[in-house]
């Protein structure tokens, strides 16, 4: 079988559970080393761990979080001290929504936010790009935002607002680096069966409600998303920079058309 990430180390934020976990072992059975990073769930991380390992390539895990900038210069510098060369970078790392309406939300929880999901992408992409440089060019930076960096939801600002900004980050990036090979893309996912939507995951009926709103009249798996991003890391991408694969069911037409 062709293992598209034959020779390639990547690192994936948040790779304890959901997106991230599924990708780390998708991008393993392709070939690739990773570095499973995670911030609470040590289980977790040790889990994505041992399914990487059973495929046959190598894993690291480190405990990091992604809005502390010092942490974040020393994953890296692990990262790089055990594999040499870093080839694929995920920011996936994020928090939800507070489920609060503007006029009741904190100034904590709105900085909170943006602390993870927009300025822990930054610091990885940063520190990601000047590695690639320092390498002579090429990589592969997916960023993990949503179908919400473009569809508001009530109660979410603090949410869609950092992906929002995560997609213009990657697209300005993506211009940076285009001339030293470097994609750079945002995949952006609806509703997924992860921690982030337990509920759905839990309750059959719950998420039977929830899913309404998807013309699929599904959430999708883990593992669905992390053959988009094994598309996004390997060479069948090379050409692609600057875009936003979105995969939603639909979902994002649907409301699109008004409906």
């Amino acid at each position: 079988m062709e293992k598209k990430l034959e020779g390639k180390t990547a690192i994936i934020t948040g790779s304890d559970s959901g997106i991230g976990q599924a990708t780390a072992i998708e991008f393993a059975r392709n070939g690739a080393n990773v570095i499973i990073n995670y911030l609470h769930d040590e289980d977790g991380a040790e889990y994505t761990l041992q399914q990487v390992m059973q495929t046959g390539q190598q894993g690291l895990v480190i405990q990091a979080d992604m809005s502390d900038e010092q942490q974040v210069e020393e994953m890296f510098d692990r990262a790089i001290e055990q594999f040499g060369d870093i080839f694929i970078l995920m920011n996936n790392a994020a928090v939800g929504e507070a489920e609060t309406k503007v006029a009741e939300m904190s100034t904590e929880q709105w900085q909170r936010a943006f602390a993870v999901n927009v300025n822990g992408y930054f610091f990885c992409a940063r520190r990601f790009v000047q590695h690639r440089l320092q390498q002579g060019g090429k990589g592969k930076i997916i960023n993990v935002t949503s179908v919400h960096q473009r569809l508001p939801r009530e109660g979410a600002a603090d949410y869609t607002c950092t992906k929002g900004a995560v997609m213009n980050l990657s697209r300005t990036l993506a211009l940076e680096v285009a001339a030293q090979g470097i994609n750079v893309n945002n995949l952006a996912p609806g509703m997924v069966l992860t921690p982030f939507n337990q509920e759905a995951i839990d309750d059959p009926e719950a998420r039977e409600k929830q899913v309404q709103s998807i013309p699929m009249k599904r959430a999708a798996q883990p593992e669905e998303i992390a053959k988009l991003a094994l598309f996004l890391a390997s060479p069948d991408s090379d050409y692609c920079s600057g875009a936003t694969y979105t995969m939603d069911g639909a979902l994002s037409q649907h409301v699109g058309q008004g409906a």
